[in-house]
């Protein structure tokens, strides 16, 4: 029988609550890091026929919390304050993180910092973006595995490399992604002379050219996004977040249509903008907090995890997640 949500929609269908619908697959893999072949395996069941049923138990779950009345004309979908202080404490985290890579970059970021040949520098941050740290005590174990250098010209191989939660590498394309990357930059004459536009343009005008050219085949919205933020954070290039760059199927624009109540994308991208700068935080920290947000329960547990994208240990900012509170009306 046909669900209708809160906006009179088939749930489904609707843009809004939609992502509320979390598709659980029980394949009888346990957990682990997701490898390349793993990743296209999972892929490929959830793009079968829906007359097979050989992919597996699929079971939904709707994780939602108990409204009780909250209410904040800075994220009009939420109605429940447990949603809001996660909220909260996901920009508080995705703030930190910004923070760290400016002042003390962890991990392969501190060698993005140190390698003296900018190429490779811009390279081994693409490659951190496209295969995306994973959530471990080692969370550069995939990348270093998989990494090549630029001067070089070899394509990594992926087959068996461990990829991170926001990944963007998908195993039925192999390297095409990556070709596509290198004949980018190639048409540009450099991976610098492509990231950096022209001499006039201010960082946030950058930000959004650069994001714009960067959509190349299998190169999502996530990974563009965080390459560009975390070039800006390590001084690389003038680049900041003007924007969220909203508007896709990624789960950033869908977490964005639940906090914020509305799936018009102008509209995500100013009532994103206000938030951020009520809480007095970086607009771009609001990318890794809203995907974090809608990143569903782990089945039975309850407990979402975390990307924390290369900084595993690290604690979120509690000035920043008491300007945040204090703007939702916490």
């Amino acid at each position: 029988m046909p669900t209708f949500c809160r906006h009179n929609r088939f749930l489904a269908n609707c843009p809004i609550c939609s992502g509320d619908q979390v598709e659980v697959v029980s394949s009888g893999r346990t957990g682990g890091a997701r490898t390349a072949a793993g990743a296209g395996a999972t892929r490929k069941r959830a793009g079968s026929s829906s007359g097979s049923r050989t992919g597996g138990v699929r079971v939904r779950h709707v994780a939602r919390e108990q409204e009780d009345g909250f209410h904040s004309s800075l994220a009009r979908g939420l109605k429940a304050s447990a949603a809001a202080e996660r909220l909260a404490e996901e920009i508080a985290f995705a703030s930190a993180r910004l923070e760290l890579l400016t002042t003390d970059p962890p991990g392969l970021y501190r060698d993005i910092v140190e390698q003296a040949d900018r190429e490779e520098a811009l390279w081994l941050a693409f490659l951190i973006a496209y295969v995306s740290p994973l959530d471990e005590d080692d969370p550069f174990a995939g990348v270093r595995s998989a990494r090549t250098s630029w001067a070089g010209g070899e394509l990594p191989v992926l087959d068996d490399v461990a990829l991170g939660p926001r990944t963007a590498h998908d195993p039925a394309r192999a390297t095409a992604t990556l070709a596509a990357y290198r004949a980018w930059a190639k048409r540009a004459g450099s991976q610098e002379a492509a990231f950096a536009g022209e001499d006039a343009w201010s960082p946030q005008r950058r930000f959004a050219r650069a994001f714009e050219r960067l959509a190349l085949p299998g190169l999502h919205r996530d990974a563009r996004f965080d390459l560009l933020a975390t070039l800006g954070r390590l001084g690389l290039h003038e680049l900041e977040a003007g924007a969220l760059q909203l508007g896709g199927p990624d789960e950033t624009t869908i977490a964005a249509k639940r906090v914020f109540g509305i799936a018009d994308t102008l509209l995500l991208e100013r009532r994103a903008a206000d938030l951020a700068a009520a809480g007095d935080v970086p607009l771009a920290a609001l990318d890794l907090a809203l995907w974090n947000w809608n990143r569903p329960a782990r089945p039975g547990a309850g407990e979402r995890e975390r990307a924390t994208l290369g900084a595993p240990g690290l604690s979120a900012d509690t000035d920043a997640y008491a300007r945040v509170a204090a703007a939702l009306g916490l």
